[in-house]
This record gives C-alpha cells, structure tokens and sequence, in this order.
C-alpha cells in the first residue's frame, strides 16, 4: 500500500516539537487547541469546478435531464475505467444493489449472507425481490464480512454473498470467492465506499459476478445523486436492464426470450433511470478520480504513519505492501484499544480530540441483526416478521450470536478525512489525537462511560449515504 515518503515523514514528525507535546493540558481541561490551521480545502469535497458546472448547463439549456444520451456516456466511460463489459447507471446506488439482487437471480425462498455492519442498502432491497438476509460476522481488523463466519452459515437454500468494502477497506475477496466457488454461490460486490479501490493489486468491483456502487454526493466518486451497476455477464446485465430501465428494456436489446416477451415494461415495478444531470457531473468526476484519490491517499496516509506507535489507537488499513488500498478513504476511521488507555471508552476520547479542534466521533453503522426491522417487524401486515416472509426455515439471530459487530462500535472511532496533502495542517490533526492518548490518565476520573447506542443506522459520521 502507499505510505508517505520519507521526507514527508520527516516533516510531519517535525510537529513533536509542537505546543501538543510540551506538556500543556488537554483542550477540554482549559489547555490550548492542537489545530489552529484550519484550510479552507482540507476537507472540502466533492471538488466541483467549472467543468462541471458548464456540463450541467449543456444539459439544462437543451432540456435534456430526463434523456439518455449523456448517461449512456456516462456508461460507457465508467465502462472502461472499471474494465468490464456492461455498466448500467441508477439514480441511486440502493436502486441499483437492488437491480443487481434481481440480476443475480435472488428470489423467493433464497438466503442471501450479508455483514451485519454496513449500511441497510446492502441489505434492505433482498425485501424487495423477496429474499432473505443471513448475517455473518465482521473482521475485527477490516470490519468487512468475515469469510471464516460465512461457510458454516451456508445451507440449501443460499443463493449468494453480499460484500461490502466497509469504510474503504477491501473484503478478503480471495476466501470469500474461493467458499462462492465451492458452493456455487453468486458474490455482489457492494463498493459505495471503495470505488477504484485496490484487493492485491486488484481492482474491486472484479471478483463478483455483478456490482454495484452508490455515486451520491460525498463519496468518492460523486455524479450528484446517482448509481452504477456493472458486471461482465450479458444476461446479469439484461436482467438488471429489464428490472428498472422500461424505456430501454426492448426485445431487441436483451437476448433471453422470456425477457423479449416482457419488454416494454419494468419487471420491478420501479424507475430507476438516473437524471442527466447527475450523469453529466460523473462524467467529468471520473477524468480526476484517479488523480484525486492519489492526493487523498498520500495525505491520508502520512496522517496514519505519524501516529504509529501512540497507544490506544491503530489505523484501520491494508497492510503494507499488500497491494490493496483505501480507494478514496471515504469514512476514514481508525481502531481504539481501550485496555492500552486505561479503559477509557471511545466516547470520551473522541470528545477530547474535538475539543482540540480536529474530527473524531465514535463508533460506525450499528449491527443491522439488531434493529427491529430485521428482527420482528411486520410493516406489510402479512401475519409474520418481514424478514421471514418468503424464508423456508426457522431463523433467529439474537443479541450474543454476532459478538464481533456487537462490540464494534466500541473499537472503532471516524477520523479527518484529508482531500489535500497539507502537511502541517495534517500534523496538527495528528497532534491533537496523540495528545489525547499520551494524556489520556487526566480524563478518566470524569470518564461517563459509552453510551448505549454507539454509532448510528445509517453512518456514524456526519457524511451521507
């Protein structure tokens, strides 16, 4: 993986001679701030530019936001800087997972394992093909699916995998295709928050037989409000067309005959056709993606690198030099190692580090075999959880059967996400979270504790989704 080069490492550890370190109290106890540098681009994205704005303007003065023509570009360029052979865009990126489910052929009585950590829109739409969520664990490295929590889960009636690369960090996607193989299951690469990114010097969004992604405004790759599904298989993608897309679903354009006969008329009942608008925006993200997320993993990165070795806390990242990366590190978090701090819970940490003028907020997305909807809810009035409405087998996964994504949110804290390399603006940011851990003996007298509820439903940070 990148690291920071020396000279950059050099100059951020300039910073220990820093006020951070020179034994002045803790901000929240009446000390000075660590941040004082507070750049107007430090955080500042998506980064629109002209380019998009007369891009968005084309499309306006022609009254075309409701055509095709800009997003079948769109498609095309997406296409080949994914490096597949069919991409199809969504006007969300639930709407298109949810294509990708009815691609995969997910249906009635099918089990589908899910992480429990993600957020609901790799889960949620199996409702709406009538599927059935399965939950397996997390790493607690990755805080991907747990490819040791996913065979002994897999029964005769799995269809597929669902895989998020949670936070930026790649899923082990060797041993979850090598258990898909061997079971013939269908893999869905979930990259909403990883798009781009590397699994040993791999691109994601390869490994499963059809993908999908979130575009909204504040991931990485930003087209506004949009999705994209993509996939290398001509009848995955003909599906998927079929399911929401009615004015491009023809006989002519698929190959199945029982889809040719039901032209004409979306299949799930929705529209999912992405505005032009949206379209037009992607299309000039994707030129910078690249070069973009190089910047953000080099700041992001020597961040990390200066904080090697605090206690209590670890950056939550690929390994070096094992060929895989964060994408563009969209929401970045570290790991917290509360026995290294005396027990101070997260909570109370993280409030320390916002006081000292950086970002730090605890926890991540709450595990979803808890909430209520996945458990015991019966919003259509069917008689029986919706869960477990088309399901063909008695299946509770109470409190106590996913330990790791039941602590998680405990071991895990959202950091700064840096869309700049400003090396002493970084510095201070990393001095006020060093700060926080080497004194972190004067917060536990008045240390409340954790709350109850950790992190949130949909992301822990103050980002969308």
């Amino acid at each position: 993986m990148e690291r920071s080069p020396p000279d950059i490492a050099a100059q951020l550890r300039s910073s220990e001679d820093s006020a951070a370190f020179s034994g002045s109290p803790l901000a929240l106890l009446g000390g000075p701030e660590a941040v004082s540098l507070q750049p107007a681009d430090l955080f500042a994205w998506p980064i629109i530019t002209h380019e998009e704005e007369e891009a968005v303007l084309e499309v306006l003065r022609r009254g075309a936001m409701s055509g095709i023509d800009i997003t079948l570009r769109f498609e095309e360029e997406f296409r080949r800087w994914q490096s597949c052979r069919y991409a199809l865009a969504y006007n969300t990126g639930t709407s298109a997972l949810e294509a990708a489910m009815f691609a995969a052929g997910f249906g009635a009585g099918h089990e589908v394992i899910c992480p429990s950590v993600t957020y609901w829109a790799t889960v949620l739409p199996l409702f709406s093909v009538c599927a059935t969520p399965v939950f397996a664990d997390v790493c607690p490295d990755s805080v991907c699916i747990d490819p040791a929590d996913i065979e002994h889960r897999i029964t005769e009636h799995s269809r597929g995998i669902m895989v998020t690369h949670n936070m930026s960090h790649p899923a082990e996607m060797d041993a979850i295709m090598d258990i898909a193989d061997r079971h013939g299951l269908i893999v869905i690469e979930d990259c909403s928050h990883a798009q781009g990114g590397l699994y040993r010097g791999r691109r994601l969004g390869t490994f499963g037989q059809v993908n999908a992604a979130s575009l909204m405004s504040g991931k990485s790759l930003v087209a506004g409000e949009a999705g994209m599904l993509w996939t290398d298989d001509k009848h995955l993608y003909d599906r998927a067309l079929a399911w929401g897309h009615y004015n491009r679903f023809h006989p002519e354009s698929v190959d199945d005959e029982e889809l040719k006969r039901l032209a004409g008329l979306p299949l799930g009942g929705i529209k999912g056709r992405v505005h032009q608008l949206s379209s037009a925006v992607g299309r000039v993200q994707l030129r910078y993606y690249d070069e973009r997320c190089r910047e953000i993993r080099k700041a992001m990165n020597a961040f990390w690198d200066m904080l090697e070795g605090v206690p209590g806390i670890r950056a939550h990242r690929p390994h070096r030099d094992s060929g895989s990366n964060m994408a563009g590190w969209y929401s970045a978090h570290g790991h917290y190692c509360a026995d290294e701090l005396g027990g101070l819970s997260v909570s109370r940490f993280a409030q320390a580090v916002r006081a000292e003028g950086s970002i730090c907020d605890p926890g991540c997305n709450l595990p979803l075999h808890l909430h209520p909807l996945l458990r015991d809810a019966d919003p259509h009035g069917i008689g029986k959880p919706k869960r477990l409405a088309y399901c063909r087998r008695s299946l509770d996964q109470p409190p106590g059967s996913l330990p790791v994504s039941e602590v998680i949110n405990s071991r895990v804290f959202r950091i700064p996400r840096f869309v700049t390399f400003n090396a002493e603006a970084i510095a201070q940011h990393a001095d006020a979270f060093r700060k926080v851990a080497e004194n972190y003996q004067a917060l536990l007298a008045d240390d409340p504790g954790n709350p109850e509820q950790l992190g949130s439903w949909g992301l822990s940070s103050r980002e969308t989704s």
